[in-house]
């Protein structure tokens, strides 16, 4: 019988990224972005069932009944550690299994722009790392961190769910916690966080109103706090902490949202021009004085979206910016550029204005 540990040695001889288990199927592995058959048997119920009881604890195993899912964090010596989430579809157990890579990377190796590591510089206020389902966004944000626990002399604390990257006290001091593990929620955690003499604190989600509130009133009580958010845009991921309150309650978060922003860093992964990989397209809203009293006074995202398009400046850029300086290094090719830009219209004379190639 197929045991949890034969199909994670198989997804890294494999070179993938996730692995995809349900009943009926074959296994299917994501390479690159690309998600991809593999020649392995598939799997009835019953095997699938028992994958599941070897990685799920008392704790864990409650919540899968509960709720029908769970998440945990799955670490074998040798191996490495992976993040899996136990879910049921069409009234069986599927697993989606992925591997974290083991550190955090240096941010200067991930080839974001500079506003990242400047961001990662700033000692209090809200940093937002957003975008869509496996854009790079916990890639990011750890090495956020360890650019900070490198540099600084600082207490930082994580709230997870779960904890995927490791990180080892350099000059600072690190504490992660997980949700279910360490603490009943993330907006409990937060509410601790001034008890535990925090400095800097990551959040890898902020699910309700009570989470995000926590946060804001943690980073306008002069901690710096780096939250990750499922988004697809910069002005998405402001949008979609604000639509978490009820409408009556906008006006002040809105209020505390625009005095506490320092940025929000939206990536996404493209295809490299030489087939190694994937690098990370970056679009970067920076809390500007103007972006601020936008934000305060629930500007429509248009006038957001301009003064990222014209805030070179600061740092900032609009998608399409940031594919257009990948396309003009020639990380990525102009078919690539013109299948994920938002506007390939547009993109194509922007293309043309600079001189970069003759178009098609």
């Amino acid at each position: 019988m197929v045991r949890v540990v034969d199909l994670l040695q198989y997804l890294l001889e494999e070179r993938g990224s996730d692995l995809l288990v349900k009943v009926g199927s074959p296994p299917c592995i994501r390479r690159n972005g690309r998600l991809e058959r593999t020649s392995l048997d598939s799997m009835d119920s019953g095997a699938i069932e028992q994958l599941a009881v070897e990685l799920l604890d008392e704790t864990k195993a409650a919540e899968f009944q509960a709720l029908g899912e769970t998440d945990l964090a799955h670490s074998v010596p040798g191996l490495g550690r992976f993040r899996v989430n136990v879910f049921r579809q069409r009234g069986s157990v599927s697993l989606a299994i992925r591997r974290v890579v083991p550190g955090a990377p240096a941010i200067n190796d991930l080839g974001v722009p500079p506003i990242v590591a400047d961001l990662a510089g700033c000692r209090d206020g809200l940093i937002l790392v957003s975008g869509p389902f496996a854009s790079g966004k916990t890639t990011t944000a750890s090495a956020m961190l360890d650019h900070i626990n490198a540099s600084q002399s600082c207490h930082i604390i994580t709230i997870e769910d779960p904890i995927e990257v490791l990180h080892a006290d350099r000059m600072a001091v690190v504490s992660q916690r997980e949700v279910g593990a360490d603490t009943p929620d993330v907006a409990e955690a937060l509410r601790r966080v001034a008890r535990q003499d925090a400095d800097v604190i990551f959040v890898s989600d902020l699910p309700d109103a009570a989470a995000v509130s926590e946060a804001l009133s943690a980073a306008a009580s002069g901690r710096l706090v780096i939250a990750i958010v499922n988004a697809l845009t910069a002005t998405d991921t402001l949008a979609s902490l604000i639509d978490r309150f009820e409408p009556h309650q906008q006006i002040p978060v809105r209020k505390v949202l625009g005095r506490v922003l320092r940025g929000v860093i939206c990536q996404r992964l493209v295809a490299r021009a030489d087939g190694r990989g994937r690098v990370a397209v970056v679009e970067s809203l920076v809390g500007t004085h103007k972006v601020k009293d936008a934000i305060i006074n629930d500007a429509d995202p248009a006038v957001l979206e301009r003064l990222m398009a014209e805030g070179d400046y600061h740092g900032m850029a609009t998608f399409d910016q940031a594919l257009l300086q990948l396309y003009t290094d020639e990380y990525i090719t102009l078919d690539e550029a013109l299948d994920r830009s938002a506007q390939p219209d547009e993109f194509r004379i922007s293309v043309q204005q600079a001189g970069l190639a003759t178009l098609r």
